[in-house]
């Protein structure tokens, strides 16, 4: 294999672990619960079920909060690179 890619074309890159943080939707869903879970108790289903649905319609009173949430603003911390020497 090491004799292999030091005669090809090919350049392995380094991908950094997964980043949850980074997933937009992910960090919904963590508001999503942060809002309508952490520290309540729904004696139902249909009182958990209602809750998520007033969060969904109720999504414009926390437009500050999700704004800053879910940017796109990211630092970018420089390229690590693997070399092809394995």
């Amino acid at each position: 294999m090491k004799e292999y890619l030091a005669n090809s074309k090919i350049e392995l890159v380094f991908l950094s672990p997964y980043a949850s943080n980074l997933n937009l939707i992910k960090r919904f869903w963590k508001f999503f619960k942060k809002t309508v879970l952490y520290g309540r108790y729904y004696e139902t289903f249909c009182q958990f079920k209602t809750a998520c649905g007033n969060f969904f319609a109720g999504l414009d009173q926390h437009h500050a909060s999700l704004r800053s949430l879910l940017t796109d603003r990211f630092q970018i911390i420089g390229r690590s690179r693997l070399s092809a020497k394995i």
